[in-house]
């Protein structure tokens, strides 16, 4: 990737083509925002319901997530690039290193979301919570459990 889009203070680096992790999309997210700029700074449980949509043969996956009020969401930030080590973000005075942000902007672009489960459809999850760009591939989902009272 170019210089292109490069902000004053930001950094990058010239990276190989990457051949060393291979993962598994096992399905696809739905959310209302078509553009990173549509995307809110953050989810917020009361957000939009969202689409965690599963590939048919994850579906069996899902036994027993109904059970649980919120869970984890993995996902590959496909749009995102991947070379900046230095970024400038909006609002911020000086450019800070990519390892101290919540960017989507990141050497391995997985994001994860703590979302609040709605309900459990099939081979599909519902959620509130989410804020990233339509048809985002999915990584992994984990339930969040709250540790037992003593």
């Amino acid at each position: 990737m170019s210089g292109a889009g490069i902000r004053p203070g930001e950094t990058r680096i010239d990276l190989p083509e990457a051949d060393d992790a291979r993962l598994r999309f096992i399905g696809v997210i739905r959310t209302p925002y078509a553009t990173r700029a549509d995307c809110p700074r953050q989810g917020r449980e009361d957000g939009p319901e969202c689409r965690i949509v599963l590939n048919p043969e994850w579906a069996p996956a899902l036994a027993g997530l109904e059970d649980v009020a919120r869970i984890e969401v993995l996902y590959w930030l496909d749009q995102s690039r991947r070379d900046l080590v230095t970024q400038a973000p909006h609002g911020r005075p000086q450019p800070t290193g990519t390892f101290s942000l919540r960017s989507p902007v990141r050497p391995n672009p997985i994001g994860l979301s703590r979302v609040a489960l709605v309900r459990v459809e099939g081979a599909e999850v519902v959620v509130r919570g989410l804020d990233f760009v339509d048809g985002t591939p999915l990584l992994d989902i984990k339930p969040l459990r709250c540790p037992e009272a003593p």
